[in-house]
């Protein structure tokens, strides 16, 4: 998986490409600890995301809890049918911001 960060305070834009799985998940949360100081906008977009793990919903969910901490925002853009899928069947749709 390759993250793309564009930071401009208070925002955060991630930009993902490939699998988020469980051997890229680590790389996700790692980016978010250390880029997400004094952010409370954090913008996912997986338009190149071409496959999400429990794992990788594992990092949504503490994001999202980590902006909730903040009174932030965390947005997921961008989502490809077979992602979708796998929010909706999980219930993840109706947790987070999808546009």
């Amino acid at each position: 998986m390759t993250i793309t960060v564009d930071k401009k305070q208070p925002a955060l834009t991630l930009t993902l490409s490939g699998r988020l799985d469980t051997n890229t998940a680590p790389e996700l949360e790692k980016t978010i600890a250390v880029e997400c100081g004094g952010v409370t906008s954090l913008e996912i977009d997986m338009e190149k995301l071409e496959y999400i793990s429990s794992a990788g919903l594992r990092v949504l969910l503490a994001a999202k809890k980590q902006m909730d901490k903040v009174s932030g925002t965390l947005t997921i853009y961008n989502v490809c049918d077979d992602i979708m899928e796998v929010l909706d069947m999980t219930g993840f749709s109706d947790i987070l911001t999808i546009k």
